[in-house]
Formats: structure tokens, sequence, C-alpha cells
């Protein structure tokens, strides 16, 4: 018999560490060369790691949201044969970066992954068989039955271990054994529970704390009235080509903010602030949040002054597909100069969206619904939308902030104007 130690693969680019997001195996579990037994996350993309022998885990080095340093020791299987130690373990880098793992897993991941993981095992404590021992029970537990008034020495426990759990104490009391009881229903939940942030939402988390640590973020809203142009989004989904995509509001949203950053090129930027560089960007690169199973994500439509409003709504849908199946390369998911986040019929009234850093500017958009409108002689149903955008502070001012608003009012207002060139 021998053993090998599986350490942390070099997963390049520079990279010195890496953050563990998925465990295939644990402690006894039998493993064959070739199969992938975890996986890791670095900036850049998810990577997979295989066993270069057969043999037996007998210990995990790491648990699952810990960051593990390369070259360090990750896994030890013993094996049958003897300490010769193989080739070195290549690590396997995912087609994208997360989420678009699932999508890239080989037949043999999705071998790997079926087999059930079991939470590691605690050894029980014996029950107890002096009558008048001390009850076995957590102190939660054992507050919970001092603040309901009930004597854990009265209540026989329902597992082996002889240990009492929260819910044997709220059927003693659902029996009506205690003058404090109440309904099942109305009990106490002083239950907690601590979740680890891992993988995406990990990246996520940091995103956003970056964002707002950073950036000095002043927050615009502006009423639109959205009428006219829902009329002319209705009579073009009802003429389009077969060919043709169905179009929402983002398309003529796309195209005004094409035509607002062409006047104010300081709001379609990037601002480096360790460096103290602002960064105009001729194109328009629109980013556009968007959740899935894994989290936010934000594909980006690139080029959008080189599109039409149906090209900005083919691609658009197009990538919200590939970034809800967990196909999304890199570089459909990063650069964009600009970000629009739209929570469409949940959009609420009002929001205050975090800037995309290093972006300058977000533009959110709020749900559409009907409301009375002065119209100089009398009050008449519109449909009306609030926009919700977010700029940094050091890079555009107020005025600034509100007069890019206003310009893209005014277009979708008058959504001919968002067709007519010059």
């Amino acid at each position: 018999m021998g053993e090998f130690t599986i350490k942390m693969p070099d997963v390049g680019e520079g990279v010195a560490e890496a953050e563990l997001v998925e465990w295939h195996v644990k402690t006894g579990d039998p493993v064959r060369e070739d199969m992938v037994i975890a996986a890791v996350m670095t900036d850049k993309a998810t990577v997979e790691i295989p066993s270069p022998v057969s043999g037996t885990v007998t210990w995990l080095g790491a648990e699952v949201g810990d960051t593990v340093a390369v070259k360090a020791p990750l896994v030890r299987i013993e094996t049958a044969g003897g300490d010769d130690a193989p080739a070195p373990v290549q690590p396997a880098p995912l087609a994208t970066e997360t989420p678009s793992t699932a999508a890239a897993a080989s037949e043999r991941e999705v071998a790997a992954r079926s087999q059930p993981t079991q939470a590691k095992q605690v050894p029980s404590e014996p029950p107890s068989s002096t009558p008048n021992a001390k009850p076995l029970a957590s102190p939660s537990v054992r507050l919970f039955a001092l603040e309901n008034g009930v004597d854990l020495r009265q209540i026989s426990p329902n597992r082996p271990d002889g240990r009492i759990l929260r819910e044997d104490v709220e059927q003693y009391l659902a029996r009506g054994a205690s003058p404090l009881a109440a309904p099942a229903q109305f009990a106490r939940n002083m239950a907690t529970e601590d979740v680890k942030l891992t993988g995406m939402r990990r990246r996520i988390a940091e995103k956003m704390s970056l964002s707002t640590s950073r950036i000095p973020h002043i927050t615009y809203v502006e009423e639109i009235d959205m009428t006219a142009l829902e009329d002319l989004r209705a009579t073009m989904n009802r003429d389009r080509k077969p060919d043709h995509p169905k179009l929402t509001i983002l398309p003529f949203l796309m195209r005004a903010i094409v035509k607002a950053v062409a006047d104010q090129p300081d709001i379609n930027a990037t601002f480096n602030d360790d460096a103290g560089i602002l960064t105009r960007h001729g194109a328009v690169h629109i980013g556009v949040a968007a959740q899935t199973p894994a989290g936010l994500v934000v594909p980006v439509v690139r080029h959008a002054e080189a599109r039409t409003i149906w090209d900005c709504a083919g691609e658009m849908a197009r990538l919200a597909d590939t970034a809800r199946n967990g196909t999304a390369t890199r570089d459909e998911l990063t650069g964009s100069t600009i970000t629009i986040s739209s929570l469409g019929a949940l959009g609420g009234i009002v929001s205050t969206p975090v800037i995309n850093h290093p972006e300058v500017a977000i533009i959110g958009v709020n749900k559409i619904a009907i409301r009375p409108a002065w119209d100089g002689a009398q009050f008449m149903p519109r449909k009306m939308m609030n926009l919700s955008s977010s700029f940094d502070h050091r890079i555009i001012d107020g005025w600034d902030a509100a007069t890019f608003i206003q310009r893209i009012r005014v277009l979708l207002e008058t959504p001919a104007l968002i067709f007519i060139e010059g």
C-alpha cells in the first residue's frame, strides 16, 4: 500500500491561489485515475482537478469556500501500489468563467457528480441510562425549553443517541403538557444557519463591496411617459419579419443611450481610480444585468453604436440565453462601458442600482404602470416608468447626470427621434 498526495496545481496566468468551490469526493470514497475530484475558481475561470491515481481518499485538505495556495496539499489517496509518484496533476480548465461550468462538464464529471455527497459523520454520544441523569440537548434547545417552562427530564427523546431536539420540545408543548404551551404553528423559531459564500456568490459580494467602497454614488430618478414608445413597440412586434426577435423596451433604451453618450462622452467611460485616469470609450458596450441560477451576471452587447434596434434585440436575447444556461464566454461577460439594470415586472417604483466598477454610470429600469398625467387640460391615463440611475460622483456632477437622463427621457417619450440619424 502507498499514499499519494495531490497538491493544488498551478492553474496558470500567475495565479498564486484559488478558491475551492466543489468537492466531488469525501473521505473514504474510492477514486479512479482521471476522475474529477474537485473544482476550484480563480478570478478568471473555474478549473477541474482530476486524480492521477486510483485508490481511496483518506484526507481532504480544505473545505468548500477555502482559499488554497498553489502547491498546498489538497487530497491524500491511499493506493494499492508503491510510493512511485505518477505524472503531475494537470488541471482541466472549463470553457468559460462560472456560471458556465455546468455546460462544459464532461461525461466523466457528470458521473462523478452523480455520487451523493454525505456530511461528515460526528460520533454520537451514548444514551444515558441513569434515571436522573442530565438530559442530552444543545444549549439552544435548553434555552428554548427554559423559556417555555419545560423540564427536559419529562421528554422522551426520539433519537437513538438519546439527544433531545427542538422538535421534541415543540411536540411536547403541542400536546399541552406545559402551561406555557402555544399552538405548534406559533412556536418560536430560534434556529440559525451559517451559509458560507462560495464561487459566483462570493465573486458578486466582492464586486459589490468594491463598487460601494470606492465609488461615491449619486442616484437620479426621473419619470418617463412610455405611452408613445409602447404603442410603437406593439406595432413593430405585430409587423416584424419572421426572423426578427420580439422587441422589449431595452433595445430602444440602448439606442437612446448611444445617442445620449455621444453628447456626454464622460458617461460612457471607465475610471482607473488607482491611477486617476478616466478612459472615454468610442465604442458603446452595454452590459445588461441578468439574474441566473448561479447569481447575477452582466452579459455585454458590444458596439451598440453600430447596431439597429432589431440587432440590439437579437444580440440581447442570444446573450440572455447563454447566461441562463451557463454557456456564456468570458468575453461575453466582460468589457462593458455602461450598464442597464432591469428587474422587468418586479422593477418596483424606484431603485438605487450599484455601479459596475470601473464604469461610471448604470441605468436602472423600473416597471411600467398606468398613472394619471396632467396634459394641461385634464388628467389622462398614461403608461409611466421611472428610470433610477446611479453615477460616480467623482466624475459626473449632478447637473451632468440630470442632463443625460433628461436627454434619454426626450428620446423615449418621442421615439421617432431614436431613428433619426445625425
